[in-house]
């Protein structure tokens, strides 16, 4: 997974609130567990009509969605079934983070476990950046994870939250696997010093 640290990126704009996993990536292609071509699926429903064709007024399906690599949405973004291929899609399709006043909590989850980050911010920003996005289409926003901090391009800012171990996991770009990888020494150390108690652990099981 890429370590997340600053990104500076366009913004692809969709303002419906309630958008749900069902439309982000339709429950007919759920069947793989690949991550990989995820992202030609999402918001298929949307993106393509009847014929297959892409709709060229949706906004993934326009040259500046191309280079972007942060979504704005509405409100409740990521409700409904809790399917990890949701956050595959978004992040086969590129975007590494997403940005609304609230995200559905599975979705939240899935999302850090999967390298993206979802940005809560108040809905006077949220509104200010619609109306960047719709002024100057090609208008880019910088996310740093680290100071925790969303920069518009005019200078202000916004403070948005996230838990120190998923903090920790994306700048590291981990997931909660090599987490526990980090610590291998140490997890030897202690098998090796509380064999008995190991052990006695593994028969439980």
């Amino acid at each position: 997974m890429e370590p997340f640290k600053t990104l500076t990126s366009r913004i692809i704009a969709l303002p419906d609130e309630n958008i749900d996993t069902d439309q982000i990536i339709p429950a007919r292609f759920l069947k793989t567990t690949s991550k990989a071509g995820q992202g030609e699926k999402l918001f298929a429903d949307w993106r393509y009509g009847s014929d297959g064709a892409p709709r060229p007024g949706f906004p993934l399906n326009r040259p500046q969605a191309q280079a972007a690599r942060i979504l704005l949405a509405g409100a409740n973004f990521g409700c409904g079934s809790s399917r990890e291929h949701a956050p595959w899609a978004l992040t086969d399709f590129g975007f590494r983070a997403v940005i609304s006043t609230s995200f559905a909590d599975i979705f939240c989850h899935n999302a850090l476990k999967n390298g993206l980050l979802p940005v809560v911010v108040d809905a006077e920003t949220q509104s200010q950046l619609f109306s960047l996005v719709e002024e100057v289409p090609a208008v880019e926003v910088t996310v740093d994870l680290a100071a925790q901090i969303l920069t518009l391009p005019d200078g202000r800012q916004a403070t948005f939250p996230i838990d120190p171990f998923s903090k920790h996991c994306l700048l590291e770009g981990i997931d909660q696997l090599g987490y526990l990888l980090q610590h291998e020494t140490h997890i030897t150390a202690y098998e090796g010093a509380h064999p008995a108690r190991v052990n006695t652990a593994l028969r439980e099981e």
